[in-house]
C-alpha cells in the first residue's frame, strides 16, 4: 500500500484515505472552450437549420475526418441518435432489434421508441459486451437490426456480431455513446463500416455543455434521412431559401451551434486526453489487479479501452462466504465510499427488468444469467477519472480498495450482520 500505514476502517470510525468523496472535476472547460462558445454567441447562428456555415457542420466535419468515415450528422442527443439511425434504416414497428442485456435504458427505450420490439442479448463476463453466440440465440424472423454497445469504453466484438447480422440479413448499428476514442483491431469505434451513434451528454469522453450526439456512416442515403429526420423531413440546402415542406414524418432533433463548437473545442485535446487517461488507468488498475477476489476491467489483445466506465466484479463468495451477495456488496460499496471513493452501481438490474420495458418482453426471466451475475457482483467508478491529471486521485483510490481489502475480516462481519 502506497498511502501510508492501513489503520482502521473509515466505516468503524477510522480516518478515511480521502478527506470526503471525491468531487466530479468533468468536463473540463478551458479559454479556447470559452472562445468557441462565445465566436457561436457573437454570429447570432444558434441552430443547424441555416444556409450559412455552422458550428454543427464543422463539428460534422471533423469527427467524421477523426474517425475517417464519409458522413457525420449532428443531432440533440445520444439516445436520438439511435433513434434516427434505426428510422434511416428502415426499422419500425412489427420488427425486432436485438440489444445487449447489459447497458443504459437509452439503447432499449430507442428501439421503442421508433415502434419495435427489443429483443435482449446476454454479455460477456469480462468484456461486458454482447456475446455474437447470444445474439444469434435470440434471432428470430422478425428481427431486422442488432445494436451492439461498446459498453464503458470497450467495444464488442464487431468481427462476430457482424458476422451473424449478415447470416440473417440484419442492419448493425452500433451504440458507442462511451466510446470516444476506442479502437477495435486498429479501428475507431464507429469507423468499422455499419452505422454508429455517439453521446456527447457532458460525463462522456469526448463532452458538450449539456447534451448532444452524432451518427456516422458511409451510406450517403442514410445520412441524408437522417438530416431530414432531424428536422421535421425536411430538405435544408445552403443554396436556397427553406421551403417548409415535409418529405417524410421527422422530428426536431437539432444539435445547437453552441454545443457544437464547445464539443469542436473539446475534441482539439481528445487525443491528449485519452492518452493520459489510459496511462493513468493503466497505473490504478496495476495496484489493484493482484487483490484476492477482485476482478479488474482489461483491455483483450486487439482492443483499446476508452476507460469511459470502470467496472469491477467481486467475488463474494471467495471473500465472503455464506453471506448475501447484496448484504455483502453493500457493505463493501459503503467502506469504499466512507474512504473518499465514489462507487456506485451504475445499472442496477437487466434491461429487460426496468418497469418501464417489462411488458414488451418476450424472453424467460433468467434468459441474462451473466448480465444479472455482473450486476449483482459489481461496482463502478465513474467520472473521476476521466480528467487527464486524475492520476494521483487514483493512485489515493488505490490506496483506499487495498485498505478495504485489507479488513475483509471486519466486512464479513458487518455484511454477515446485514444480511440477517
Amino acid at each position: 500500500m502506497n498511502g501510508g500505514s492501513v489503520g482502521e476502517l473509515a466505516l468503524t470510525g477510522g480516518e478515511p484515505v480521502l478527506g470526503s468523496l471525491a468531487p466530479v472535476n468533468w468536463p473540463r472547460t478551458t479559454d479556447a472552450d470559452r472562445a468557441a462558445v462565445l465566436s457561436v454567441l457573437d454570429s447570432n447562428l444558434f441552430v443547424s437549420d441555416r444556409t450559412e456555415a455552422t458550428a454543427v457542420e464543422r463539428l460534422e466535419r471533423s469527427w467524421a475526418e477523426y474517425l475517417g468515415v464519409r458522413r457525420c450528422v449532428g443531432v440533440s442527443n445520444g439516445t436520438t441518435a439511435i433513434e434516427l439511425a434505426l428510422l434511416a434504416h428502415g426499422i419500425g414497428p412489427g420488427d425486432e432489434v436485438v440489444v445487449p442485456a447489459l447497458t443504459f435504458v437509452g439503447t432499449a427505450m430507442a428501439v421503442v421508441h421508433v415502434g419495435a420490439t427489443p429483443v435482449y442479448a446476454d454479455v460477456d463476463p469480462v468484456t461486458f459486451t454482447m456475446t455474437a453466440d447470444s445474439l444469434a440465440a435470440e434471432i428470430t424472423e422478425r428481427t431486422r437490426a442488432v445494436v451492439p454497445v461498446h459498453l464503458h469504453g470497450l467495444s464488442a466484438d464487431l468481427a462476430a456480431i457482424d458476422e451473424v447480422a449478415r447470416r440473417h440479413g440484419c442492419v448493425v448499428v452500433e451504440d458507442a455513446a462511451q466510446a470516444h476514442g476506442a479502437r477495435y483491431r486498429g479501428v475507431p469505434s464507429g469507423a468499422t463500416g455499419n452505422t454508429a451513434t455517439f453521446s456527447l451528454q457532458m460525463t462522456k469522453n469526448l463532452p458538450t455543455c449539456g447534451e448532444g450526439g452524432l451518427v456516422v456512416t458511409d451510406d450517403e442515403r442514410v445520412a441524408d434521412r437522417i438530416v431530414q429526420l432531424r428536422q421535421f423531413g425536411e430538405t435544408i440546402r445552403p443554396d436556397r431559401p427553406r421551403r417548409y415542406v415535409s418529405h417524410r414524418l421527422g422530428f426536431n432533433a437539432k444539435l445547437s451551434n453552441v454545443q457544437a463548437a464547445y464539443t469542436s473545442s473539446q475534441l482539439e485535446r481528445l487525443d491528449e486526453y485519452h492518452a493520459a487517461r489510459r496511462a493513468n488507468v493503466e497505473a490504478f488498475l496495476a495496484r489493484l489487479r493482484d487483490l484476492d477476489g477482485l476482478t479488474c476491467p482489461s483491455e483483450p489483445d486487439g482492443y483499446e479501452h476508452a476507460w469511459h466506465i470502470l467496472r469491477f466484479v467481486v467475488d463474494f463468495d471467495r471473500l465472503f462466504p455464506g453471506v448475501d451477495t447484496g448484504a455483502a456488496r453493500g457493505v463493501l460499496m459503503r467502506a469504499l465510499r466512507a474512504e473518499g471513493m465514489p462507487v456506485t452501481r451504475y445499472q442496477m438490474m437487466p434491461l429487460a427488468d426496468q418497469p418501464a420495458l417489462r411488458a414488451l418482453v418476450r424472453q424467460k426471466p433468467d434468459s441474462w444469467p451473466v448480465t444479472q451475475d455482473v450486476i449483482d457482483r459489481s461496482f463502478t467508478l465513474q467520472q473521476r477519472h476521466l480528467p487527464p491529471d486524475a492520476g494521483p486521485l487514483l493512485q489515493s483510490f488505490a490506496d483506499a480498495v487495498e485498505k478495504v481489502w485489507s479488513h475483509r475480516k471486519v466486512l464479513a462481519e458487518l455484511a454477515e450482520g446485514a444480511g440477517r
